[in-house]
This record gives structure tokens, sequence and C-alpha cells, in this order.
């Protein structure tokens, strides 16, 4: 039988598993950095399976199948988020203000299917050389638990690296292809104005900080779209706008605080010096200063055009040719960008809408994913390891 076969096959055997996996991890998340019981489970399952597993400090894990000097690497993210479950769904979750809102269970649960499905293609000596499993924790929260576990050694011997992120605007049974960026860099920005304060009878003898704030949250995304390449696709959106207390009162202090997000590598370097000293020259008029908190978070995600190629070779022999669909690029930060930073790879989109169903938004309360894509995710992640080491 040929290993695209086996994959299938194996895979459609163990579909009901996989779900039930889902559904318990789905029932017990955990946050960022606190992965301990979803570490355990996947590494019971992936030792029973004949893997070789090592543990990571903190939580997750590497694993390893195969031998040989050429390695592929298959990564799932495994955090869940602060945000009620309002589902109503018999699996929902169990734990108050934490849920699976974006997906990372099923992404867990389809890495485990790939594994299912490569233990048996070793077992009938169809797998030439190794492939790594990552089970990596905090991808929630930057700069990600990505950068944790290139730090213990996750990479080492590593030639190329893939991962699938749950869409749920993409029907169950397709995956989403792109070569280039798929996400943009994503940053953290708070600017915080101070002055001296007064009564707002006499502007005149203060420095007017509501104002200067006001012009700061309005005018900085359009001087940064003349002073950065506008190609670069650089976006700035607060969140979040605090000054003052009373309306006759003009306030010593303000704060606005949003995300910068960059769709071109090279911007992102230059971001941070572009935003200060945009900034200084904003405010400068109005005789406030400004403390500028600029925190980088996490590079785009970059699917190189060798493992695009490969993703899409995988998708025709596991679902045939019209398994797969466009997808566009993202303003979403995903951590994996870091892994890429380092070597190739890429990430497809994991459809995870019944089709003629409800769409869903990610980090939303509500979300439901079509539960046959795992098996869809996880026949795409064990075709790709193998097209990639037998190329």
């Amino acid at each position: 039988m040929e290993a695209a076969q086996l994959i299938t096959q194996v895979v459609d055997e163990h579909e009901s598993e996989l779900v039930a996996l889902r559904r318990e991890l789905h029932a017990h998340p955990e946050p960022a950095w606190q992965e301990r019981r979803t570490t355990a489970v996947v590494a019971a399952r992936l030792e029973a399976l004949g893997w070789t597993v090592r543990p990571v400090p903190l939580s997750g894990l590497v694993a390893d199948l195969g031998s040989g000097e050429r390695t592929v690497a298959l990564r799932a993210d495994m955090d869940a988020l602060p945000v009620t479950d309002e589902t109503g769904d018999p699996w929902a979750s169990t734990v108050p203000g934490l849920t699976h809102a974006c997906g990372h269970d099923a992404h867990v649960a389809a890495l485990v299917g790939a594994a299912t499905a490569l233990t048996a293609v070793h077992r009938d000596g169809l797998l030439e050389d190794r492939v790594r499993l990552l089970l990596q924790p905090a991808e929630e929260v930057m700069p990600g638990g990505a950068l944790h576990l290139i730090q213990h050694g996750a990479l080492n011997g590593v030639e190329r690296i893939f991962a699938l992120h749950a869409d749920p605007g993409v029907d169950a049974g397709l995956v989403g292809l792109r070569q280039g960026p798929l996400t943009s860099a994503t940053d953290r920005l708070e600017v915080r104005l101070t002055g001296p304060g007064g009564h707002t009878s006499r502007p005149h003898l203060t420095a007017d900080l509501t104002f200067a704030l006001a012009k700061l949250t309005t005018e900085l995304p359009a001087v940064l779209s003349r002073r950065m390449d506008p190609r670069a696709g650089v976006s700035v959106v607060w969140g979040m706008i605090r000054a003052g207390s009373a309306a006759n009162v003009i306030p010593e202090t303000g704060l606005v605080a949003g995300t910068v997000r960059i769709l071109d590598a090279g911007a992102w370097s230059e971001a941070e010096q572009a935003v200060g000293d945009a900034v200084a020259d904003l405010v400068r008029p109005y005789g406030v200063k400004a403390q500028v908190d600029y925190h980088r978070g996490v590079p785009p995600v970059v699917n190189d055009e060798t493992s695009h190629r490969i993703l899409r070779e995988a998708v025709k022999e596991v679902l045939g040719p019209t398994g797969h669909v466009a997808t566009a690029q993202s303003l979403g930060g995903e951590d994996f960008g870091w892994y890429l930073d380092r070597i190739p790879g890429a990430m497809f989109r994991l459809g995870t809408r019944t089709p003629g169903g409800a769409t869903y938004d990610l980090h939303q309360g509500n979300l439901r994913i079509d539960e046959s894509a795992i098996a869809i995710g996880a026949k795409v992640l064990a075709g790709a390891a193998l097209l990639a080491l037998a190329g």
C-alpha cells in the first residue's frame, strides 16, 4: 500500500478516537504556560505509539519517530483563551472563564492523528529519516511559546516545519493554502503622555493633554502610512484610551494602547523606530512629554515556495485535486513565524465550518468547529511530512 493510502486508512480508522480526544481537551482547557495536563495526555498517547518523547520545562514536548540525518517537524499549539464557553455542548469547558476559542484543541487532536498515521507508515518501512512533533505552549501570549521550544532545542537538526490553524470561514473538508506571507507581524504599543494639568477654562496655561492625546490617536496611523512603505501594510488600531476624571479638568496624564500589525517582515524591523519618531513629532506642539513602550511581538508567517508546493501536493494526495482553496493574508499574529524565521516551512488553514452552516469567529465563546476537520488536518500534516522527506 502506498504511504498516502495508508495515511488515509489509518486516520479514518481512528477518527472517532481523535474526536474524543478533542472533546476531552476542550472540556479541560489550560492557559498559557500551564498546559501540563494536556502535555501529559498527549505524551501518554505518543509513547504508546512508540514515539520517543522529551518533555520541555513548564509545559510542552518534543517527540521523534524514525532515524536518519534528515528531520521534518510538525507543530501544534495547545493553550486556551480567557474566554467563557458559550456553546452549551456536552463537552463544553469545565473551567470557568477559560475555553478553546481558537481551535487549539483541534490542532492537538490533528497532530496526534498525524502521529498515529506516521506510526503505521514507519511500521511498514515507508518512513524515510525522522519526523519530529512539537507540542507547543503559550501561542496566545506574546512573544509566544515557540521561542521557548526553540531555546530547548526543538529545531536542532530540523530542515523544514509544517503547522495548521483552524479557519471557521472555510468549509470542513477543505484547507486554505497561500504562498508567501500568511499572517502579519504583531506588536503591542503603549504611549503615556504627561504634562501640567489645569482648568478647562484656561487651556493656554496648561499643556492640553487630552487634546494632544486625541491628535496622537487619530494622526499616528496616517503619519506612519506616509513614513513607511505603504506596501508593508502597517496597521495601528487602538484598544484603550484613558485620560481624565472630570469634564472641566485638564488631566496631567493620559494613556493610549493598541497594536501595530505589519504584513512585511522587512518593515517590521523598522517599525519601532518609526513609531517612536512619529509620536515625538506629533505631540511636540502641545508641550507634553511622551513615553513610548513598544513591545515587539511575533514576526509574520511567511510560507516559502518549496514548502507551499509540498503542502499542495500533500493535499492532492490525501484529499484529491479539489481539496484546497486559496486563502488571504490575515492581520492576525501567530508565533509560528518564529520557527520560519530560522528554517523554511509553511502553515495551512484548516476549514472548520460545517458546509451550509453558521460561520463563527475565532476568539469568541460561541466558536464551534465541524469535527470532521480533525481527520483532514491529520492527513495533510502526515502527508506533508512524508513528501518533505522524500524530496
